[in-house]
């Protein structure tokens, strides 16, 4: 039954994209149909970033402790980055440029000045280990890496230039080496369908693929969620309740993940937005600042905002100004959508996206997502669709459950360097598909069921269960393995393994613990590893049974 909430959403996003609204539609042909675009917003990055800074040039945009630039400040210092790059650096047009960093107003910076240069932003995961990093660098080839110290150590020996900066220091001095290199040059023209960024999801063939947008694409992802922020604002104004003096948002998840990326970071510059950044996750560090700074809107995995709900001095803060506590990456469990809206002052919100659908997918908000706990929400006005599909990528009649898929002008290009991927990826009428599985109901809401691929998600984080039986079968005692995602109250799930030894006594569950970390980032070693005495049971297809395997461990994981 649609709701009050659906029936008010529905009309103002048509009265904001229709003929002579701020966002108001054409139209992009793509997959051999013709979809909605958003007509009146700038076709590249660097005009996004030219014209939004210009705006709202003497704004605060980024505040990092003692810290704070305007975007003003922040599009100069990009402007003499994209110099440096394109006269110091010789990077040309379509070159990728890698980032390896925490958060900091360095990495904004730099991402901003890469795409103004012409080149594309390839955003490498700063929680990798060094073959880990060796592997994407392998995948895309980058021209030139800047890393912060940690990850530059870890780079070490990689047959890429690596040009280092301190983000521990104030800007000037963080970018000292890259802006020495600045001289006039002029930047160039970059045009809507050239390639801006490369973000790395991983897949269940084990390895990560560089996941390929153009600058179109990219902005079209950023205006789709700027329509959603404008049409609850106008809501919200309706209803009678203040306009904060200017929105602020928690940048509290990693730049280098879509998450942060398009609806958290790009979108701020439409917005006049200020971004408070976090190098690491505190919960009570967040709500200092929430208080500190008056954030309107926090977002991030349903981790984050549960212990800030679980925290013992949450009372200790005003979180008065928050309007939405979002959430993205995993499901929130049904009681703790009832307890945020409860006891916080802000409403729920969750959104399901992916990175290579640039984020946007399907958004389920404030009473709706009440009614509807278990749901991810209606498709993203006003670009997306969304469709149930069979193996053969067929449409399955209504309320059959199947793969999820995604169509909008926000789709990626591809995944770089691998065209069978990416021709596998898409159906012929243009959905993505994306490995999950779920159903919608009458009133278009979509339900999350299953996912196909094997792929655990460890509080928001992705893991390859291949990619982590593969580390495990490097250690020599190892004969079988096999990890799977457990239930955990905390992050939704965790990787867990079970290893059958060559030799009973060839290793100890901590020796293997203790390998993978030297191997895999630290989020993907397995929370809890089961040394089995016997083979581990097999299918009649010789593969291992994984099912009868996750159903025996769950009973050992603790309460």
């Amino acid at each position: 039954m649609r709701t009050e909430l659906d029936a008010r959403m529905d009309a103002t996003m048509a009265m904001l994209t229709g003929e002579g609204g701020p966002l108001a539609l054409g139209t992009v042909e793509r997959f051999g149909r013709t979809l909605p675009a958003i007509a009146t917003a700038p076709p590249t990055l660097p005009g996004c970033f030219a014209h939004f800074c210009t705006e709202h040039r003497d704004k605060d945009f980024l505040v990092a402790g003692d810290e704070r630039l305007t975007f003003g400040q922040v599009h100069d210092a990009a402007t003499r980055v994209a110099q440096a790059l394109v006269a110091g650096y010789g990077i040309q047009r379509g070159d990728r440029v890698a980032i390896a960093a925490r958060n900091s107003p360095a990495w904004v910076i730099l991402y901003m000045g890469i795409v103004m240069a012409g080149g594309v932003a390839t955003l490498l995961n700063g929680w990798w280990q060094n073959e880990e990093l060796a592997a994407a660098v392998a995948e895309v080839a980058p021209r030139l890496i800047l890393a912060d110290p940690p990850r530059a150590r870890r780079l070490e020996g990689i047959d890429v230039p690596v040009q280092p900066f301190d983000d521990a220091e104030p800007l000037e001095r963080a970018l000292d080496a890259i802006f020495a290199r600045a001289h006039a040059a002029e930047l160039p023209d970059v045009q809507p369908h050239d390639h801006a960024t490369i973000l790395f999801t991983s897949g269940s063939t084990g390895r990560a693929r560089g996941a390929l947008s153009t600058h179109f694409q990219v902005v079209q992802g950023a205006f789709n969620f700027l329509a959603s922020a404008m049409m609850m604002l106008a809501i919200s104004t309706q209803d009678g309740k203040p306009m904060a003096a200017q929105p602020a948002t928690l940048l509290n998840v990693p730049l280098f993940h879509v998450t942060a990326m398009v609806p958290t970071f790009l979108q701020s510059f439409p917005m006049g937005r200020k971004l408070v950044l976090m190098s690491r996750w505190d919960a009570e560090e967040a709500m200092r600042l929430i208080a500190r700074e008056k954030v309107t809107y926090f977002v991030g995995v349903p981790l984050m905002s549960l212990e800030m709900l679980n925290h013992p001095r949450r009372g200790d803060y005003d979180l008065s100004t928050v309007t939405d506590f979002a959430a993205g990456g995993a499901a929130r469990p049904v009681e703790h959508v009832r307890r945020l809206d409860a006891e916080l002052p802000g409403s729920p919100l969750i959104g399901y996206g992916l990175t290579e659908t640039n984020a946007v997918g399907a958004g389920n908000w404030r009473t709706n997502y009440l009614g509807k706990p278990s749901s991810t929400g209606r498709a993203s006005a006003p670009l997306v669709d969304l469709a149930i599909l069979d193996e053969a990528g067929h449409h399955v009649r209504h309320g059959g459950v199947g793969e999820i898929g995604i169509r909008s002008a926000a789709c990626f290009e591809g995944y770089w360097g691998r065209p069978a991927d990416t021709a596998a990826c898409f159906t012929t009428d243009g959905f993505f598909r994306t490995g999950d599985l779920g159903y919608l109901d009458n009133d278009g809401y979509l339900f999350i069921v299953d996912r196909k691929k094997d792929i655990i998600i460890r509080g928001g984080e992705n893991i390859s269960c291949l990619e982590v039986e593969a580390a495990l079968y490097t250690h020599g005692a190892v004969a079988e393995a096999a990890v799977f995602g457990l239930a955990d109250e905390r992050l939704g799930e965790v990787p867990c393994a079970v290893v059958h030894l060559s030799a009973a006594d060839a290793a100890s569950e901590a020796d293997i613990l203790a390998f993978l970390g030297q191997h895999l980032a630290a989020f993907k070693v397995p929370a809890r590893l089961w040394l089995s005495t016997e083979p581990l049971p097999r299918l009649g297809t010789e593969k291992i049974d994984k099912v009868s395997l996750r159903r025996a461990y769950a009973e050992r994981m603790p309460a």
